[in-house]
């Protein structure tokens, strides 16, 4: 069996993710380190999870506006531990203007920071919207009628990491960041669990993507958060990817901000906030935990085009009937419903081989592949390929040749059950590798990050203070993180893990992207 890709996933898989996303038209370097130009197929999954997230989001009640992308420092040094947690991946701007310098000879040199255009505070490059929300929330909110208040941006956001990966960690990304004022604590907790609901369902769903909920430790928590909840993903080679959070911030954001209100009894009362918030990393998870050794398997819900119709061209006078052939077949898919949506269906007649357009779809994970030439057209038939079965037992390409009506019939049907297929096959891989019974961690993961070890699930007293510093680096000398306490773990029957005590939930431990 001949794969499309140069690496398979078992030689090496950061390769392979990479060969992935350069294959499948994802996306490329920008020439700016850490930042992404994300083509058009990366782009129409995003826009694919943005419309289906979108209308989540607004069933909620949540309504969309927009802030600056420029946010001043002071605005984050009202919040001490928000301000340490994004410190060191804060791009600033303090100047509004550049000039040529001059070299020594008197010509033109390189272009500088124009002294005279120091702006007089520094401005922050928006790495996440707490700080400029909260002070656009202390003006809106004036009594407890004005709450809950419950917005939702769609942006980009800047965090200036050391190491990048596309779609994974990059300096630049996409994201939705939902922030919500409530007037207790009961009902900021409701929203922060709905939010943590709607990305697991989402992720469940859409995606095909399994995971995991449950609430982050103490020292994983997002910085100045009282409790933070995140879904994680088990990719292929046994890592976890944290997938979408949903913090709970009680009222230190409301406090720096001035975000108060008049309650009935005419008192004044600091709200309750949250943040919640998922971003183009989720493609990067689809691309980790559907992909295969000839590129990305798309889920249907997300995938740009969910059949692609394919010609078998030979510059002939029978082009003529195939592509009138193709037409009337993708206007009968067209009209076809799936998901609760139109059937997305391109016929590709750009000129080239009409093998070498089937590999390319094949790489970029596009769910039905069909192919027309013109011996189908006289038997009244199509050759089609799903990409999750691509292939047979004995190694040769899984096609079906079938009756066009026949086709046309099942198309919906088949595009459901890919959804399907590739949830289930990515949920048994999850299930199988959750180890219960590990005494020794080191002996478990040996110390080989190449090693597929999955995720450790043990018993946990949540430490705080020292004992969990001293946890916390004996986990990094390994490589490993805990991840988070699953909010449908089984109850707790003995000791701590780590420290002996009693415990008080279960939590799970792995390497991470």
């Amino acid at each position: 069996m001949k794969h499309a890709l140069s690496v398979t996933r078992q030689q090496n898989f950061a390769a392979w993710y990479q060969e992935v996303i350069s294959e499948a038209d994802l996306a490329e370097e920008s020439g700016v380190r850490g930042c992404m130009v994300i083509r058009p197929w990366g782009y129409g999954m995003w826009e694919r999870i943005q419309k289906l997230m979108d209308a989540e989001i607004k069933k909620a009640g949540v309504e969309n506006c927009y802030f600056p992308l420029f946010i001043p420092l002071s605005f984050f040094e009202k919040e001490a531990d928000h301000v340490e947690g994004f410190a060191k991946e804060m791009a600033v701007v303090t100047h509004h203007r550049l000039v040529g310098a001059r070299n020594e000879d008197g010509g033109k040199g390189k272009l500088i920071p124009d002294p005279d255009s120091k702006l007089e505070e520094p401005l922050v490059v928006r790495p996440t919207s707490e700080t400029v929300i909260g002070a656009a929330m202390s003006r809106w909110v004036q009594s407890w009628r004005d709450l809950p208040l419950l917005v939702n941006q769609w942006a980009n956001v800047v965090r200036w990491e050391m190491r990048t990966r596309m779609f994974l960690r990059t300096s630049e990304f996409l994201w939705q960041e939902g922030h919500t004022a409530h007037v207790d604590r009961d009902d900021a907790m409701q929203e922060t669990m709905r939010a943590l609901e709607m990305y697991r369902a989402f992720a469940e769903g859409p995606l095909a993507m399994p995971v995991v909920a449950g609430e982050k430790p103490e020292n994983e928590r997002f910085p100045g958060a009282v409790a933070t909840y995140s879904i994680e993903a088990m990719m292929q080679d046994g890592k976890a990817l944290q997938a979408g959070t949903s913090h709970y911030l009680g009222t230190g954001f409301a406090e720096a901000a001035g975000i108060r209100y008049q309650d009935k009894e005419g008192g004044q009362q600091y709200a309750h906030t949250t943040s919640w918030g998922v971003s183009t990393r989720m493609i990067g998870g689809v691309i980790m935990t559907h992909g295969d050794d000839d590129g990305l398997r798309c889920p249907p819900q997300i995938a740009p085009w969910q059949i692609v119709i394919v010609p078998m061209l030979r510059d002939d006078d029978g082009d003529a009937a195939v592509l009138d052939y193709c037409r009337a077949l993708w206007k009968e898919l067209g009209a076809l419903s799936a998901f609760g949506e139109p059937v997305r269906v391109l016929l590709d007649t750009k000129a080239a081989k009409a093998a070498n357009k089937r590999w390319s779809w094949v790489k970029k994970g596009a769910p039905i592949i069909v192919e027309v030439g013109p011996r189908d057209v006289g038997e009244g038939k199509a050759a089609v390929l799903r990409r999750d079965r691509l292939y047979k037992d004995d190694g040769k390409l899984n096609t079906a040749f079938t009756l066009r009506d026949d086709f046309v019939g099942q198309a919906a049907a088949m595009l459901e059950d890919i959804q399907t297929a590739l949830h289930a096959e990515a949920k048994a891989r999850l299930e199988a590798n959750i180890a219960r019974d590990v005494s020794d961690l080191a002996a478990h993961f040996k110390g080989d990050e190449a090693k597929f070890a999955g995720w450790v699930e043990v018993q946990w007293a949540r430490p705080t203070g020292a004992a969990l510093d001293r946890i916390v680096e004996q986990l990094k000398a390994l490589k490993l993180t805990v991840r988070n306490a699953p909010l449908d773990a089984a109850p707790v029957d003995g000791a701590c893990f780590f420290t002996g005590e009693p415990a008080v939930e279960r939590i799970l431990i792995g390497r991470t992207y």
